[in-house]
């Protein structure tokens, strides 16, 4: 399949812009809505042919429409995270309708995601926190006998960060996020916190991966393709690449290490 030239150029130099995987993504959850919407439309009206009058209230359709929605984004292959929005965005428009709410409640929702999940749409990484049990094991994967640079590729709210460097405090420690509140809050925790660790904020996609002996992401399925293309661009030979819960596809890892923690999350290493 040929690629468009701003497919190419966003490969070429390791960062998506507006990808056609994220797009993909909401093209999915509009289908699922319209097609869902489609199944409760015809069950209704079998029903009013039958004679069946209201076989469910307002709620109750919305509730089965949400439920077929999400049932069909999961056949879409749609990643978990989508799961309980396409289950819960008609019946949520529908409560919020009959209720009468303001329309400041929605602008103020729409503010707070965006403080919280930052540019969602575009890199598709929504905000996960790296369990107790990641950060032991991420330890145990760290260079043993030297000092090391690391980074952690969208570090939320700085948790990982702030205990390897209690663990490991011959590393030095760096964050890179985008998200507005889950940035002022990593700095915050720097600020009073331990000295050696510190997050900046920006786009990491942009940024340059060679100056690090260990990289480590926690994102999604989506940008694991393009994460590996970069990685093996501009990481040093010998450094590694850890990630959290997702594989780069088509590309066996040298370790796996299943966590006991209360997702089941699974760490990758590659060695470049």
């Amino acid at each position: 399949m040929q690629l468009p030239n701003h497919t190419k150029l966003a490969v070429r130099h390791g960062f998506p812009t507006v990808s056609v995987a994220a797009m993909s993504s909401a093209l999915k959850a509009l289908l699922a809505q319209f097609m869902a919407l489609l199944v409760v439309g015809l069950v209704a009206a079998m029903a009013s042919m039958l004679g069946q009058g209201q076989l469910l209230d307002q709620m109750q359709w919305a509730l089965l429409q949400g439920m077929i929605a999400a049932a069909i984004g999961h056949w879409l292959g749609m990643e978990r995270w989508w799961l309980p929005l396409n289950l819960l965005f008609v019946p949520a428009a529908v409560a919020a309708l009959a209720m009468d709410l303001s329309p400041l409640w929605f602008l103020g929702a729409f503010l707070l995601l965006a403080l919280v999940y930052g540019k969602i749409y575009r890199t598709q990484v929504p905000l996960y926190l790296s369990s107790r049990a990641a950060v032991a094991a991420v330890a145990s994967l760290l260079p043993k006998q030297r000092s090391f640079s690391f980074i952690d590729l969208g570090s939320g709210c700085g948790g990982l960060l702030q205990q390897l460097n209690k663990v490991r405090p011959d590393g030095i420690y760096q964050g890179i996020e985008a998200a507005p509140l889950p940035f002022l809050l990593s700095r915050c925790r720097s600020a009073f916190g331990v000295a050696g660790w510190r997050v900046s904020w920006g786009d990491f996609w942009r940024l340059d991966l060679a100056r690090y002996d260990v990289v480590y992401a926690y994102l999604s399925p989506v940008p694991m393709a393009v994460l590996w293309r970069k990685a093996r661009k501009e990481m040093r030979p010998g450094s590694i690449l850890i990630s959290n819960s997702f594989v780069v596809p088509g590309v066996t890892p040298e370790v796996t290490l299943k966590l006991d923690d209360f997702g089941g999350s699974t760490l990758y290493l590659w060695r470049l």
